[in-house]
């Protein structure tokens, strides 16, 4: 029982982990609700291989996210790789 939960334990640290990982700090510099991108001013994105922050334009996953948020504001968002595309998968203001 005790190995259970350590495995448990450490399998749940493993998730936060990658999870936290894959969270990025910007700032939107430009919205275009038509093309369904956002243009984010960021720090690193570890899980893209992205060391330095820079600033790109982005896929929104759901374009409705990018009603949520407008130009200037602080957010922290989550994005991946899909269909080739670097989308971002997650996006709230700070």
């Amino acid at each position: 029982m005790r190995t259970f939960r350590t495995i448990t334990g450490a399998l749940a640290f493993t998730v936060l982990a990658a999870t936290a990982a894959a969270a990025a700090d910007g700032t939107v510099k430009k919205i275009d609700e038509s093309a369904g991108k956002v243009t984010l001013e960021h720090g690193p994105i570890k899980n893209l291989g992205m060391d330095e922050g820079m600033t790109m334009v982005f896929k929104a996953g759901d374009p409705a996210m990018l009603k949520s948020v407008k130009v200037g504001d602080k957010v922290s968002f989550e994005a991946e790789r899909v269909n080739g595309q670097i989308t971002v998968t997650k996006i709230q203001k700070k």
